[in-house]
């Protein structure tokens, strides 16, 4: 007999207790403090909404020197029959070694028997597996310290999208901004306006974790790159990432279908010398109104 939503949701639940028993400590499992609540809601009242997604992340010590390996984990409503999105990362991993890490995690998942809850065997499998990529990633950083100057490349992305207003997305864009240690802003209203700036591998991770799984009408408009012996942090134009949000146009009671103020918001970015970007994100020349 097929299984229901609502099975699969109770086994997802048993999976999260099994794993907050195996990593009791804090910070092991980064799990929102309202997600369980949730579905333990849903499933007492059956027939409401649909939750999001059940999202978490792992922290997993590696080897002797116990190098943090993440794993995110994203699931189905009807995982275990479908399967888990799961991504590896880690900061002492470059990126060619994380893609292959999580290509041989991908294939290991792929081969257990369907219907089976299989995130406790992902933790153990990067548990067991991923010393070999931390020391050819270690092999590649000292080759290439020994050859010359390590340069980086600084990043800076201007993402668009048609709105931006629920709490728990713009807590997902400033939660990964500040992991990720990237400056800029969250334009919040409609349109809705991301800038951030770092590290090239920081704000590409950003931009594949606000997408994921599927972050429909956003798009990246613009990217500014600049290659640095430096540090990034002197080619910055935020000092944080800030929460923008301007008084809309008109009263619009209740209604979250608010247009922000576009003046205030290029008289913004002329402050922080970014004013031909106006044109770039809305296809039209930016004007300061006379005062």
């Amino acid at each position: 007999m097929a299984a229901t939503v609502k099975e699969c949701l109770e086994l997802q639940l048993l999976e999260v207790e099994m794993l907050l028993s195996m990593f009791p400590k804090k910070g092991e499992v980064n799990l929102d403090a309202d997600a369980v609540p949730g579905v333990q809601q849903y499933l007492r009242n059956a027939g409401g909404a649909l939750l999001p997604q059940l999202e978490y992340s792992i922290a997993v010590d590696v080897g002797e020197s116990k190098v943090k390996v993440e794993l995110q984990v994203l699931l189905p409503h009807m995982y275990p029959h479908v399967a888990p999105q799961l991504f590896a990362r880690s900061d002492a991993l470059h990126r060619q070694q994380q893609l292959q890490l999580n290509t041989h995690l991908s294939s290991h998942i792929s081969s257990l028997d369907s219907g089976e809850l299989c995130v406790c065997e992902a933790v153990q499998w990067v548990k067991e597996n991923s010393l070999p990529y931390l020391e050819n990633s270690k092999i590649s950083s000292e080759s290439a310290s020994e050859e010359v100057v390590a340069k980086e490349t600084f990043h800076r992305m201007w993402i668009y999208s048609h709105h931006i207003y629920r709490q728990e997305l713009r807590k997902k864009i400033f939660d990964c901004a500040k992991k990720l240690n990237l400056t800029g802003f969250c334009l919040t209203g409609k349109p809705g306006v991301i800038c951030v700036e770092g590290r090239r591998e920081n704000c590409e991770e950003f931009w594949r974790v606000i997408r994921y799984p599927n972050w429909k009408h956003i798009s990246c408009k613009h990217v500014e790159n600049i290659e640095t012996e430096g540090s990034v942090d002197n080619l910055r134009l935020f000092h944080t990432f800030e929460d923008l949000q301007f008084q809309a146009h008109g009263d619009y009671g209740l209604r979250n279908d608010y247009h922000m103020d576009l003046g205030q918001f290029l008289e913004f970015l002329k402050q922080h010398q970014s004013g031909h970007i106006f044109q770039i994100l809305f296809g039209v020349e930016g004007k300061l109104s006379d005062k």
